[in-house]
């Protein structure tokens, strides 16, 4: 949705004697260009059924929040997580295939002109689950995480969009105390702001491992390290950098906190500097951390809790790194899988899993805190979401 811009009669005059000398565009269809522009495309992963719409594309207003859907489309088998190129040009999802030994990641190219999907190949992910995927530096390889099998894989990009099949592969070893630490669990793999390691963040052995990356290919390199050990039964989940590279932030899924962490860029480690708890204090229910995100400014980060279903608010001391309580604020639905932040900070949405419904707010760039936009959407299932300016538009 895009508000319409009303010009006064006054305006409307003095800007025809201004461009009266060319063909040049009018004030107020200029104006409506350069709202046109400032919105943002929103694309959505769910776990809807496989032979129905599972895959959605909304544009966002970027001061009020409002949702308009503009297409769905057929993913595959539960296209949970989605990662866009940096050139907008393609979109990979992982198809979380079940009774399988492996899932899939799924290419899709992306229309410049609509922003919709083309289905483009897809490639066994080298293990069952996959729940993360991420890009290598200059979009030379999909990163994938897979959850089930405890594996992390590299799928060489071609030109065209399209995934060759695994290159590397490495299964991880390990276990942790706790009921759903039995073997290891990759979650997350990203890579570092310089794009020389990829860091895999395993919940089921409470480890971050670094691998180097081949600049060359984007391809992970055997054997890993070990470059942080978290607290035993922690459950380490998703890993967000902040923009300054020097520090990021882990979300602990099985003990609902989060640990600011001081990361060494020439060695591709971490030491901690704290952990904090994600839920408010007394609180006894159960609960598992989801996703954590830093907003564009560094100034405060994000992390949300399904159970208490709140996005805790924390903020950034600027020269330590380290972390304090600002607000905890209810996603108004159940499980909050994942959320984002929009490129100006200005807005945040959240996903409820449980309850099929995505709701907006307004951040508060002063202090961080989340105010509800009032406007929300619903849809099956939704457990990922992407959001960029609208790139169809220019």
């Amino acid at each position: 949705m895009i508000l319409p811009i009303r010009c006064s009669r006054r305006a409307f005059l003095q800007r025809a004697a201004l461009l009266a000398a060319g063909p040049l565009l009018a004030g107020c269809a200029a104006g409506r260009a350069a709202a046109a522009a400032k919105e943002y495309l929103l694309y959505i992963g769910t776990y809807g059924a496989a032979e129905q719409d599972n895959i959605y594309l909304y544009r966002l207003h970027p001061r009020t929040g409002a949702f308009t859907r503009v297409a769905g489309f057929r993913g595959g088998v539960k296209p949970g997580f989605l990662t866009l190129s940096a050139d907008h040009r393609f979109l990979y999802a992982t198809l979380e295939i079940e009774g399988s030994g492996s899932g899939a990641i799924r290419a899709f190219g992306i229309d410049q002109g609509s922003g919709g999907l083309t289905v483009l190949n897809e490639q066994p992910s080298a293990g069952a689950g996959p729940c993360y995927v991420s890009l290598a530096p200059g979009n030379k390889a999909v990163l994938a995480a897979n959850y089930g099998g405890g594996t992390i894989s590299a799928l060489p990009v071609q030109p065209d969009g399209q995934l060759a099949p695994a290159a590397v592969v490495d299964r991880h070893q390990g276990s942790g105390p706790h009921p759903n630490q039995d073997k290891p669990h990759a979650h997350c793999i990203l890579p570092d702001p310089r794009g020389r390691y990829a860091l895999a963040v395993d919940l089921g052995n409470d480890q971050v491992l670094s691998y180097a990356l081949d600049p060359a290919t984007g391809l992970p390199q055997l054997p890993a390290k070990t470059a942080f050990k978290g607290q035993p039964g922690a459950g380490p989940r998703h890993l967000a950098f902040h923009p300054n590279g020097r520090w990021a932030y882990v979300i602990n899924e099985l003990n609902s906190t989060v640990t600011a962490l001081r990361y060494d860029a020439a060695q591709g480690s971490f030491t901690e500097l704290h952990t904090l708890s994600a839920l408010p204090a007394g609180f006894a229910q159960t609960s598992y951390a989801a996703d954590i995100h830093v907003s564009p400014d560094g100034r405060f980060v994000y992390a949300s809790n399904r159970g208490h279903d709140s996005i805790v608010v924390l903020a950034v001391d600027q020269g330590s790194g380290r972390l304090s309580l600002v607000q905890h604020a209810s996603t108004q639905g159940k499980f909050p899988r994942n959320f984002t932040i929009s490129p100006d900070g200005r807005l945040l949405l959240v996903a409820n899993q449980h309850t099929n419904n995505i709701f907006s707010y307004h951040v508060d760039p002063k202090t961080g805190q989340l105010t509800p936009t009032g406007f929300s959407t619903e849809l099956p299932a939704p457990v990922c979401l992407r959001l960029v300016a609208d790139f169809t538009t220019g």
